[in-house]
């Protein structure tokens, strides 16, 4: 006995993987004969081929089902038609063997509700509707997973699965599927939008459910669960693609880049640090204690005698405090930065604050201690530290006294001591002053009691002011190669105006660019159009900076959006930074990659250096790194290393448009979620509570978003302890709050 129903195969000819990009690799052979057509997001319409699916009934009376797909080049037509070794005996939907409904284990999130149990001819109609769909877009899937056969095969076997996952969710995302998440919600099933970890298993089991929905007018398939299309195999390897393996998955890759959190924690937290956490002792202490599991270095500051530095300090306060800490060290990468400005004086002003007509509202704190003593404790918030040589000073140093010293301009200046602590090795004083004062390196100071002066010490470490160009919309702006030309004019043939002058020492820059080009600094607070070049200089005619002005400094991003600037993947700076890189950290950010060609080149270069456990983090801050990201990602699982995806918003905003930028974000944490690839999310979060010690309200929001992600990233600041103990109660507070709404009474008064 043989019955016959219909299904739909949907084979994708080219379609639109994504909104901002088209990925033409990722495409299918064509359909002949009697079509039908698919919506599809890049506007075409996609030829799909009506398939017979047969239900075979076996001497003892079960079922099994056998379907047949076959596709055709355009050189041949209907009369020469092949079978497609892709699509010959795969079942379409399956209940299992020994059963009359789906067991009680699925492995699909998506969960009929199961209210109507007798549903209607013109339900069971639109049922069988939707399930015909969905067995088409099953079925599109597979060919796209054979379509792209020969480039998963060269996935490294521990990828395998999420490589596969990968391209069933592109195939996906091509596709319109508005029409069919609205008739799930409708049918009581969950969208199709969050199936993305696991895409086939919960495809195939909502096609089961359907299938048992419809069992009065359709009989339940019976056949053995060897065919699902959940265990397949790829060339040699065998997949499991169930739910749980690949949930299981995600949580391997992330576990191997970043390492296993403690308790119930379920989000990173990583540090940028620097030179600051080599002056304070108790620094990369108090950010452990705080939260922080992963440190980041970068490679653009600094030198390896400092990175050494830092990597010994994180290191030997994880074994103390135990609690294992990791380390990323990204590399510099090809991007335009100012030149380094002259060193100003080294010179701190203090200022209380004051009112609209001069009045002292709040008087200035400073924090008084001996080099080395340690920070303030937790709980002061001082404006300024200064440090004290002298322990004769300090020891005589009580509350309530005055300490009285002349400030760089001559003018005579008083703290008044308020408090005494002791700290990491020592003892300090937080003391209020109620005038400006500008405190120099060897300021002398002295303790004032009964109208005598006493015991001095001397102001030291005070670091240099850190110098800038304030910039105003109309200003000009000259960029030079080199610092040899202080006079402030520009030399270009076709402008001679007096200008502000800045250095950068990428010849990229004045290779590339062209007059009428857009270019930004510092992540875009400062924007501008070129106006001339020559070949050793830039003008640029500022077009947007605060109302005040903006400050620019050194190394301070700049980026030209609309340039075609080419680039060499990995600078000879990084290749040499690659070696440190490999012998201190345990991961290596891979800055502004652009292109697959980025991809192999390093891993040539780890090859030759033999660093199978390095892990690997591909940061996306440009137009071309986001477009291209699910090429990138499949390079990267050519190899065993671990990897990782940095969003980096600064620069990815600049280069893409603010407006974009959530919908970039939102696109990446989806391509890396199919790909059980961890994401950190990075740039701004929470820097207003990092600078201010207060948040923004936005921040916060913006913050809990790092829950859908593997770690979130806060750059180095004042506040930055007080910023990861809120990161962490945002991001892993174990229970929601309680909320309780204001309940409406029954009784009418």
């Amino acid at each position: 006995m043989m019955i016959g129903v219909v299904a739909v195969c949907s084979i994708t000819e080219q379609t639109t993987l994504l909104n901002h990009a088209s990925f033409s690799d990722f495409t299918s052979p064509d359909i002949y004969g009697k079509a039908t057509f698919l919506p599809c997001k890049s506007d075409n319409k996609v030829p799909a081929r009506r398939n017979r699916v047969l239900l075979l009934q076996s001497p003892g009376g079960k079922f099994t089902t056998r379907t047949v797909a076959y596709s055709m080049s355009r050189e041949h037509n209907d009369a020469d038609k092949q079978r497609s070794r892709h699509f010959t005996n795969d079942p379409v939907f399956i209940c299992p063997e020994g059963s009359e409904k789906p067991g009680k284990e699925t492995d699909a999130s998506l969960v009929m509700s199961g209210t109507d149990l007798q549903p209607t001819a013109a339900k069971r109609r639109n049922q069988e509707s939707l399930l015909d769909k969905l067995k088409a877009l099953q079925l599109h899937i597979l060919a796209m997973e054979q379509w792209n056969a020969s480039r998963l095969k060269m996935c490294h076997r521990k990828y395998l699965e999420s490589s596969t996952n990968l391209i069933h969710y592109l195939a996906i995302k091509g596709l319109d599927i508005k029409q069919i998440n609205e008739e799930l919600s409708s049918s009581g099933l969950l969208n199709l939008e969050t199936i993305k970890p696991h895409v086939l298993s919960s495809l195939s089991e909502c096609i089961q459910v359907l299938s048992s929905s419809s069992s009065d007018s359709m009989p339940i398939i019976k056949v053995s669960g060897e065919g699902l299309p959940i265990h397949k195999s790829l060339g040699n390897q065998q997949l499991d693609l169930k739910l749980t393996t690949l949930m299981k998955r995600a949580s391997s890759n992330r576990d191997l880049l970043l390492g296993t959190l403690e308790g119930q924690k379920k989000t990173h937290i990583m540090v940028t640090v620097g030179q600051e956490a080599v002056e304070n002792d108790t620094h990369i202490t108090d950010l452990i204690n705080s939260g922080t599991t992963t440190f980041r270095i970068n490679c653009a500051h600094g030198n390896p005698e400092l990175w050494s530095k830092i990597v010994r300090k994180v290191k030997r306060s994880s074994q103390l405090l135990e609690k294992p800490c990791r380390i990323l060290m990204d590399l510099a990468g090809p991007k335009l930065r100012t030149g380094r400005l002259k060193d100003g004086p080294c010179v701190m002003k203090v200022s209380p604050k004051r009112n609209a007509v001069g009045d002292v509202l709040r008087t200035a704190q400073v924090w008084l201690s001996s080099q080395g003593a340690g920070p303030p404790p937790s709980h002061l918030s001082p404006d300024v530290i200064l440090h004290v040589d002298g322990q004769t000073f300090l020891s005589k140093l009580e509350v309530d006294d005055s300490v009285s010293f002349s400030d760089a301009r001559g003018k005579r200046r008083t703290f008044k001591i308020l408090s005494k602590y002791s700290v990491f090795s020592g003892v300090g004083f937080l003391a209020e002053c109620s005038k400006t004062v500008y405190v120099e390196n060897g300021t002398v100071l002295y303790i004032k009691k009964k109208g005598r002066k006493f015991s001095t010490g001397f102001v030291v470490d005070i670091p240099p002011a850190e110098q800038f160009v304030r910039l105003r919309v109309g200003d000009l702006l000259t960029i030079s190669r080199d610092s040899s030309d202080e006079s402030g004019i520009s030399t270009c043939s076709d402008i001679s105006a007096h200008s502000h002058r800045i250095t950068c020492p990428s010849g990229y820059l004045f290779d590339s660019v062209k007059p009428g080009d857009p270019i930004s600094f510092d992540d875009g607070k400062i924007w501008g159009v070129i106006k001339g070049t020559s070949i050793s200089e830039v003008v640029v005619s500022i077009t947007h900076a605060g109302l005040k002005g903006t400050k620019l400094g050194s190394e301070k991003s700049i980026n030209i959006p609309d340039s075609e600037i080419r680039y060499e993947g990995l600078t000879s700076k990084d290749l040499i930074d690659l070696d440190f890189v490999a012998a201190h950290a345990d991961m290596v950010g891979i800055s502004f990659v652009r292109d697959v060609h980025d991809i192999v080149v390093l891993y040539q270069e780890l090859r030759k250096r033999k660093f199978p456990k390095l892990g690997i983090v591909l940061k996306i801050e440009t137009k071309g790194g986001f477009e291209k990201l699910p090429f990138l990602i499949l390079e990267a699982m050519k190899f065993s290393n671990p990897l990782g995806v940095m969003i980096a918003r600064g620069d990815l905003a600049v280069e893409c448009g603010w407006e974009k930028l959530a919908d970039i974000q939102e696109e990446i944490i989806s391509i890396c979620s199919a790909a059980h690839v961890p994401v950190i999310l990075a740039t701004q979060v929470l820097e207003s509570l990092v600078k201010s010690g207060v948040p923004a309200r936005a921040e916060i929001t913006d913050a809990a978003n790092g829950r859908r992600t593997s770690c979130v990233m806060l750059n180095k600041g004042k506040h930055i302890v007080k910023a990861i103990s809120t990161l962490d109660t945002i991001l892993n507070t174990k229970e929601k709050a309680e909320l309780k709404p204001l309940m409406l009474s029954s009784r009418v008064s």
